[in-house]
């Protein structure tokens, strides 16, 4: 069945309502709308292909899932390049960014397709908030050291990247993805979100514990502040590449789906069930006995 425009407005809105928590600061989470379509957002020194061991995990599930290319020019571009992926969804709408496109998944996460927000180790500012101001308030991550510019455009060396950015990927993988990361604008990092989508929407947040581009102490805070269902996971920066059923997971959840891990035990269990099952049959049709129900 599929779910109108005013249905889902109308879901949204009451979850919304139930889930605002006293002081009205945040949304805690609420019971997530069921969605079916996925929109992901990457971030700095990377590209669309970062979210390639999460979305066939999703796709598994039967979601359609879009992977934006982010330009890196300036936010309001950047923004406006996921607004035109939402505009073009069918319905109820999970939208998910990893490191800087947490801005994206802020600013852009009001749209009314929109259902739930995850963040992946990702930037969570408050709207009009300087991220660079709240971020001087925690000791200044490694990989910050490693930035590169060649004019306007900024990369991350190869040795932050392999070090400090994809410490827990096998060299070869990580070595691939320093490859293809793209060039980032310097007025990128200038932009300040006008909105603030985790007031008001479902919101999940991933902590990569060992975290060496965004302290992990400031991620906490921000998924703190938000009233996110948090998960902590022990991994770099990286995390949506190390630990991909952990994140799909957690989409998941926020697109009120069965999980991945849950979904692998479940088959698990129907496998050993019926293996047991069949070794169970065979034992009692060597003896010369037969089931109650054999024919």
């Amino acid at each position: 069945m599929t779910m109108t425009r005013r249905a889902f407005a109308t879901g949204l809105a009451a979850g919304v309502a139930t889930s605002l928590i006293s002081s009205g600061r945040t949304a805690a989470v609420a019971a997530p709308v069921k969605a079916h379509n996925v929109v992901l957002v990457h971030g700095l020194f990377a590209d669309g292909s970062c979210w390639s061991e999460v979305i066939p995990r999703l796709q598994a599930a039967g979601l359609n899932v879009t992977s934006v290319q982010n330009p890196l020019t300036t936010l309001p571009e950047a923004a406006a390049s996921a607004e035109r992926v939402l505009a073009r969804q069918d319905g109820p709408t999970v939208l998910a960014g990893h490191s800087f496109s947490g801005m994206i998944v802020t600013e852009a996460g009001v749209h009314p397709n929109v259902s739930a927000l995850v963040y992946v180790a990702a930037r969570a500012p408050d709207a009009g908030e300087d991220y660079t101001m709240l971020a001087k308030t925690y000791p200044v991550p490694p990989a910050s050291a490693g930035i590169v510019f060649d004019g306007d455009e900024g990369r991350l060396s190869e040795e932050a990247f392999l070090k400090d950015f994809a410490a827990d990927l096998p060299s070869v993988k990580a070595k691939a993805l320093y490859a293809v990361q793209q060039p980032f604008h310097k007025a990128l990092l200038t932009g300040k979100t006008s909105k603030a989508a985790w007031r008001s929407k479902p919101s999940f947040y991933a902590v990569s514990t060992e975290d060496r581009t965004i302290n992990p102490d400031l991620e906490r805070f921000m998924a703190k502040r938000m009233g996110a269902k948090t998960i902590e996971i022990k991994a770099s920066h990286l995390g949506l590449i190390s630990h991909p059923v952990e994140i799909a997971d957690l989409i998941l959840e926020a697109a009120g789906q069965s999980g991945v891990r849950a979904m692998c035990l479940a088959k698990r269990s129907r496998s050993i069930h019926l293996g047991h099952s069949r070794r169970f049959r065979r034992s009692y049709s060597a003896s010369g006995l037969r089931l109650v129900g054999d024919r």
